[in-house]
């Protein structure tokens, strides 16, 4: 029997007693090997296939794979020796062949044949020690720079080439190409969302179908006719000429909970302004991506533009290699939609970036409001694409004159909202204790899975579930966003009191990003409006439709900034005229020769 090449410097009579320790294993694509978290109980010899090591994060958006190994490599080897939990989920990418051997044998052996045992610990050791080397290199290469994987360059000069050749085009034929890839994307639109819930199992297919079109038609509505690039206007007066520049090419990260809607939306708003683009889908959406990508491609070719203006990371995507695409020196700016950690390594890459932050959006129900109308719209919103749209609504602030009549309002169109008792039962089976966040699980699930899966039940289809809530300010997932269809609920008395909760969910998470008011009153409107640090703060809209633009006048967008609220550099729904630089000629005006200085 061959044995894994690192048990070489072993002794053959050792080598003999590890081959009859080893046992054949086989995995099926798909299947988990072992859980982050879980005992270490065994280390496990890749024979044929790929594996995917990846970390549990609380954000799903976030690119959470490590990294890949395949044949010849070893996994667990360092649980196998210190007994401690995993620390990272292993995922049989491909079918896997290998071998295994457990804690259990290691520690047989160690009492039959102490030499041997020793032996192969000092082996596992020695290969442990090899790949903290290794990933020491590769956190240097993230803190400087470092020779770029071969695929990154050839994609950024390839992006680079088609953005030149493009720079030039005039706007008619700019908006005949946005025109085409958006009649395609129309057509498109339902098939991809179907495939999207297939792949991904978040979100509703029916509603993603909408967001799709409206990404197209929507986004392609604001752009057409628009200047993207040369001349943009003069002030007479001052005699400056304001001209609009591309950035080159644009690193565009998709994640996992809007990846069609948002590559259609960062194509067209990148070629409006001429700049390339490389879109970067999260690892769990690439089939979609993929297709996404061949769509843009025909589109291109056929319109007679270069075919590389829109590439996208065919290659299984980790952070090292999202990492590369952002800090390249080819890359102009990186327009990062996803997790936290995403955006933050983003602004970290030394390249200039556009993020965004998350939603954790309050939603105040002040004693005038049409409270018909309001439970309508937020069950709406909140339920839209099964909650996973961060500038919905998350915490209702309910004036408590009006809570009941609301509550029954909203019973009325759908919502379940829970007795206390419900409640606690609830929170135990949707919120992680370690991490104190809705369960992963329950992300982008519809609230009727979601109801059957805690018990509750309720004589209607559950569109939304609404619990309770006090908030001492400590951590909590029900004062934090919720990417479900869940919504807290606070009872409070008056506007100070409102204002005041508002503010302090915001700080708690959310802020820069999103606030609602409903109310009758302007100057109860106003007031909220100035008090909110908030990019965009909606006025008796549902949330999820309203950020984008289809129930407000706000600028269509699938990156929502959220300024320095949130960290970010911009308080705009990102579009076209972002991703330009903008020059700005000044010709000489002679001093007033009333005033030479």
């Amino acid at each position: 029997m061959s044995l894994p090449g690192f048990f070489d410097a072993l002794t053959e009579e050792h080598r003999q007693t590890v081959a009859k320790l080893l046992v054949d294993v086989e995995f099926e694509a798909g299947t988990t090997i072992f859980t982050e978290g879980d005992e270490g109980d065994a280390a496990y010899f890749i024979d044929e296939g790929e594996v995917r090591i990846e970390r549990e994060l609380p954000e799903v958006d976030t690119e959470s794979v490590l990294r890949y190994e395949g044949a010849g490599a070893t996994l667990g080897e360092v649980a196998l020796l210190d007994r401690l939990p995993r620390s990272a989920t292993a995922v049989a990418e491909t079918p896997v062949r290998a071998r295994t051997i457990s804690t259990a044998d290691l520690d047989d052996l160690a009492r039959r044949d102490p030499a041997a045992a020793l032996g192969i610990t000092q082996e596992l050791a020695r290969d442990a020690t090899a790949k903290l080397r290794r990933l020491t290199e590769q956190a240097s290469d993230l803190m400087f720079a470092a020779a770029p994987d071969p695929v990154v360059d050839e994609l950024v000069g390839r992006a680079t080439s088609a953005q030149a050749a493009f720079a030039d085009w005039p706007e008619d034929r700019v908006d005949a190409l946005l025109g085409r890839l958006t009649s395609v994307f129309l057509e498109h639109a339902q098939v991809l969302a179907e495939a999207t819930v297939e792949e991904t199992h978040i979100g509703d297919a029916g509603d993603k179908t909408l967001k799709n079109m409206v990404a197209a038609q929507g986004v392609y509505d604001s752009l057409v006719g628009k200047v993207g690039a040369g001349p943009i206007a003069t002030d007479e007066a001052a005699q400056v000429t304001e001209i609009a520049h591309a950035v080159g090419v644009v690193f565009g990260l998709v994640p996992v909970t809007n990846p069609v809607a948002t590559a259609y939306f960062k194509t067209l708003i990148s070629l409006k302004s001429r700049n390339a683009v490389i879109l970067s889908f999260h690892h769990a959406v690439l089939g979609v991506g993929n297709r996404v990508g061949e769509l843009i491609r025909q589109v291109l070719e056929e319109e007679g533009a270069p075919s590389d203006l829109v590439l996208w990371v065919e290659k299984r995507g980790s952070r090292k290699l999202t990492q590369q695409f952002m800090s390249h020196p080819g890359v102009g700016l990186v327009l990062a939609t996803g997790g936290a950690a995403m955006v933050q390594a983003a602004y970290s890459s030394g390249t200039p970036a556009l993020g965004v932050g998350p939603g954790n959006a309050p939603c105040w129900i002040a004693p005038d409001a049409d409270l018909a109308a309001a439970a309508g719209s937020i069950v709406m919103s909140k339920s839209f694409d099964n909650g996973v749209i961060c500038g919905a609504e998350h915490n209702l602030v309910v004036d408590r004159s009006v809570r009941d009549d609301f509550v029954a309002q909203l019973e009325g169109q759908g919502a379940a909202v829970l007795s206390p008792t419900e409640a606690e039962s609830f929170l135990a089976a949707v919120v992680d204790p370690a991490t104190n966040r809705f369960r992963g699980e329950m992300i982008g699930q519809s609230a009727a899975t979601i109801a059957s899966f805690t018990g509750i039940e309720r004589p209607f289809d559950i569109k939304v579930v609404v619990v309770p809530a006090e908030w001492d300010g400590e951590d909590s997932a029900l004062a934090g966003e919720k990417m479900t269809p869940v919504l807290s609920l606070f009872e409070i008395g008056g506007d100070d009191e409102a204002i005041a909760l508002s503010l302090r969910l915001l700080d708690f998470m959310g802020s820069g990003h999103t606030s609602i008011v409903h109310s009758q009153d302007p100057d109860r409107i106003a007031r909220f409006g100035a008090a909110m640090p908030t990019s965009r703060i909606l006025a008796n809209s549902p949330g999820a439709h309203g950020v984008f633009g289809v129930t407000t006048g706000l600028v269509p967008s699938l990156t929502l900034g959220c300024g320095t609220f949130g960290g970010n550099s911009t308080t705009d729904n990102v579009t076209y005229t972002n991703l330009r630089n903008v020059k700005r000629l000044a010709r000489l005006v002679q001093p007033d020769a009333d005033h030479p200085g």
